[in-house]
């Protein structure tokens, strides 16, 4: 990465609808370079896709919490079947595989208190939880941006 790939990273993180001949006039090269240096950011991996940000609140989703679990028996196939599970549910926005206490923590967005209770009945059912603890989240602040590139 050199000082252009950083440029071009940061310009992409505060805007991705930038248009690429708008990028290019702002940095003082091609369109051409532009748009090829994006391609190869792409293709390495660096940029890894791009999205919409979506106002919970707005789609009914206001309540976050994150879900702290801990499975039994504790083997890579048991951990990966369930994080594929907890990952295709409507109301799961993050899934992390921890150290320490829990083996997981979900991050959650759903309607009310009543849908998280809901939620993590549903999730105790399942056999191979041992444990599972819900924590309400009162505040969510979110970096949309890697700082510094």
């Amino acid at each position: 990465m050199d000082e252009l790939d950083t440029a071009l990273l940061r310009i992409l993180q505060n805007d991705a609808r930038r248009t690429n001949r708008d990028m290019a006039a702002d940095l003082g090269i091609a369109p051409s370079t532009c748009l090829e240096r994006i391609r190869t950011l792409r293709e390495r991996g660096v940029i890894s896709g791009y999205h919409a940000a979506v106002d919970l609140k707005a789609i009914d989703r206001a309540m976050q919490a994150i879900i702290s679990i801990k499975l039994r028996p504790q083997a890579m196939a048991v951990a990966t079947a369930f994080q594929d599970y907890v990952m295709q549910l409507p109301q799961t926005l993050d899934m992390f595989m921890v150290s320490g206490a829990s083996d997981f923590l979900a991050h959650v967005a759903v309607k009310d208190a009543q849908a998280l209770r809901d939620l993590v009945l549903d999730l105790a059912k399942r056999q191979e939880i041992a444990d599972i603890r819900s924590s309400v989240v009162f505040e969510h602040h979110h970096r949309t941006t890697v700082l510094p590139l």
